[in-house]
């Protein structure tokens, strides 16, 4: 797939969005181009909220959305540069201008008190109004994007940094190309290259580990000053620190507080007080001198550990006016494999590992974690039933990891990817964070779901990596089956509530996951020995009249209870993440069609197709076991054997699987030892077992 394919599919999901969900052109290229930010790690998450007009002098306001990352406060604002036009258009440095300074406008006139007496208390604007204004004295950085649909022109190389009231303001455009590039690169997300002399004259030092032999992974230890790591803080933000991993350092406030003492009170001590950062980078480039070594370069350069010391460092130099000239960080920097499945598994095992301020969960969940490898091998040989006259089924396409449906056409030819669009419809891409959000929603977490799609996500990762270390064979064809039939459920009702007469074209999102939780909670409570039957939306591959009929009787009262005037804070975004607010929706009293009953299955008989679903799972991985195994062959194993010896490894019920998979093919494992020699590799593993 070619840019120019890219743009073209591009702008025919904007079309078919706004026709289906009855909303306008732009509002669904801000929708669509934000989310494939989101996915990106671009931004962190994004409220839609437009507003134009005028301000002082008749200066031209805009702006078409926002989102306060609170593990930093850098605000980004958002305005949108919409032509869907299928011809080559360009944007200038002069358009470019001037939608900035609509932006900067709006900033402006936000702090003063014309605009928000001008906007109506109901809407998004004046949430994004108010959000500035309540946050004004902690922002430290404004970002504000420009998304366009057309091609950036090449004269713009560099925008100028602005300023608004000593606080940096740092502009950037994205447009079509540079959306592609994201979108179709193996990571799935904006590569980060640094070069260091940029920062300080020599680069930083570093010490090459010696006893490292491995293909994977090259270690340096190295002193990066802390003014450096500021600067590059500066101009990267959190686009520097590993998604998961700056969502779980975001709830750590108390770290703040002592490495920001550190740094005001003994900086000479910090390199001393301070456990320092672990990084990863694809690619490194050292320069020897007669002083040493030094690291002046790196791609794709990301913290994985010590995101609150980094933030810290660049906050405390402006908001206390810190010195930093007398602070040094150590950095363990770890040069990876390019390959993004191999990168993925160690970047996921240093994080695990790495000794810092605050320790990274099993739950990290990369794409490498076995409930979304099986998750991705549902999907690829799962069909979903043919609807609507079609005369051929379908999949569910779910992405392991970002960007996988794009990379997977990059090489077909046309006939190639028609036959695989046509198989794998992009309407039926289930991403991991869509997956996160349906299923929060119908468990009762739609405050946690409001919190935007990262806090989301990484509470939906403990709630399955807990699951899966209890029993993975829960996790099965019927477990995707219901959470596609969840996702269908989640779009209809987004459906549901853009054509109703009292949307405003506001808190969508807000009140599509708490209608879907407060839709299962009435159920439960009004027929608590049945439950919403799934596995039959999955098989129509729609949502019946029934369900739509009293989703739009809760989502009116939903809408009511999120912008009660009454409501414990102004704002209602923030009012949604609130456990109190899904408190007072759990009050509401809900009478739901006797005629549902109708769409029920009994808990007993749930039980008795969970069960069976689990003995299928169990099936399946036993022979997915016995198949591994076969793969590895004899020699393999003999290895695995020898080491385990040495190491004292392994039962005798071990031994006995190890000598038949030292004489396969003439003897084979039973599954049962397939299993139990797997579980013996990965303990092998643990102790240092590497395959000659």
């Amino acid at each position: 797939m070619d840019i120019q394919d890219f743009r073209k599919d591009f702008l025919e999901e904007i079309k078919a969005t706004a026709a289906t969900a009855g909303e306008g052109s732009t509002s669904a290229f801000v929708n669509i181009f934000t989310n494939y930010l989101i996915n990106a790690e671009v931004l962190p998450d994004f409220s839609y909220a437009f507003y134009t007009g005028s301000g002082k002098n008749n200066r031209l306001l805009r702006a078409d959305g926002y989102f306060l990352d609170e593990f930093d406060y850098t605000f980004n604002l958002l305005i949108a540069d919409y032509y869907g036009d299928e011809k080559d258009e360009i944007l200038t440095r002069t358009d470019a201008t001037q939608l900035f300074d609509k932006l900067m406008y709006f900033i402006e006139e936000s702090y003063g008190t014309t605009l928000i007496k001008a906007i109506e208390p109901s809407r998004p604007a004046a949430d994004m109004v108010e959000m500035l204004r309540y946050s004004k004295m902690q922002i430290s950085k404004f970002r504000l994007f420009l998304i366009t649909d057309r091609f950036m022109s090449g004269r713009i190389s560099t925008l100028e940094p602005r300023i608004y009231n000593n606080i940096p303001v740092e502009c950037q455009i994205w447009d079509i190309e540079r959306l592609y590039r994201v979108c179709c690169s193996e990571l799935g997300r904006q590569e980060i290259e640094i070069d260091f002399k940029a920062y300080t004259p020599k680069g930083i030092p570093c010490l090459q580990v010696s006893n490292t032999d491995s293909d994977e992974y090259q270690s340096l230890l190295c002193v990066i000053p802390g003014v450096t790591l500021a600067d590059i803080y500066d101009s990267y933000g959190s686009l520097l620190l590993e998604g998961n991993v700056r969502s779980f350092l975001s709830t750590k406030v108390a770290v703040n507080k002592k490495i920001r003492e550190t740094i005001m009170k003994y900086p000479d001590k910090f390199f001393a007080y301070n456990n320092g950062i672990s990084a990863t980078a694809m690619d490194v480039v050292i320069a020897n001198s007669e002083e040493g070594q030094f690291v002046t370069y790196a791609k794709d350069f990301q913290i994985i550990n010590g995101g609150q010391t980094t933030a810290s460092l660049s906050n405390a130099r402006h908001k206390d006016k810190a010195d930093l000239s007398k602070i040094f960080v150590q950095m363990k920097l770890t040069k990876i494999d390019a390959d993004p499945e191999k990168a993925t598994g160690l970047i996921r095992n240093i994080s695990k590992s790495s000794n810092s301020q605050n320790k990274v969960s099993e739950a990290d969940f990369f794409s490498t974690h076995p409930f979304h490898v099986r998750m991705e091998q549902i999907s690829r040989r799962l069909y979903a039933p043919a609807v609507g006259g079609v005369q051929y089924n379908t999949k569910w396409f779910y992405e392991r990891a970002r960007g996988q449906y794009l990379q997977q056409q990059m090489r077909m030819t046309k006939n190639e990817k028609a036959k695989f669009v046509a198989q794998n419809p992009k309407k039926q891409v289930i991403t991991k964070t869509d997956l996160a959000k349906v299923r929060n929603s119908w468990d009762g977490l739609p405050h946690i779901v409001s919190r935007g799609a990262q806090t989301n996500f990484m509470k939906f990762a403990e709630i399955i990596d807990e699951a899966w270390t209890k029993s993975d064979n829960i996790f099965n064809d019927l477990y995707f089956k219901e959470s596609v039939a969840l996702i269908e459920l989640f779009a209809h009702t987004e459906d549901i509530v853009t054509h109703q007469t009292w949307y405003e074209k506001g808190y969508r999102a807000n009140i599509v996951t708490y209608s879907i939780a407060l839709f299962h909670e009435v159920l439960q409570k009004q027929y608590p020995d049945h439950d919403l039957d799934l596995l039959m939306i999955w098989n129509r591959q729609e949502v019946p009249e029934l369900v739509t009929n009293e989703l739009a009787k809760i989502t009116k009262q939903v809408f009511d209870v999120i912008t009660d005037p009454n409501r414990e804070t102004i704002n209602v975004t923030q009012w949604c993440k609130r456990d109190s607010c899904w408190k007072r929706l759990q009050t509401c009293e809900i009478v739901l069609n006797n005629d549902i009953q109708k769409l029920l299955i009994s808990v007993s008989e749930k039980k008795t197709v969970d069960r069976d679903a689990k003995k299928k799972q169990k099936f399946i991985s036993d022979v997915e076991a016995q198949v591994k195994v076969l793969e590895y062959g004899a020699g393999f194993w003999i290895q695995v054997n020898s080491f385990s010896q040495n190491k004292c490894l392994g039962s005798p019920d071990l031994m006995a699987a190890l000598k038949c998979a030292m004489q396969m093919p003439s003897k084979l494992p039973n599954t049962y030892q397939s299993i139990k020699l797997l579980e013996l590799l990965e303990m092998a593993e643990s102790e240092g077992f590497k395959s000659r």
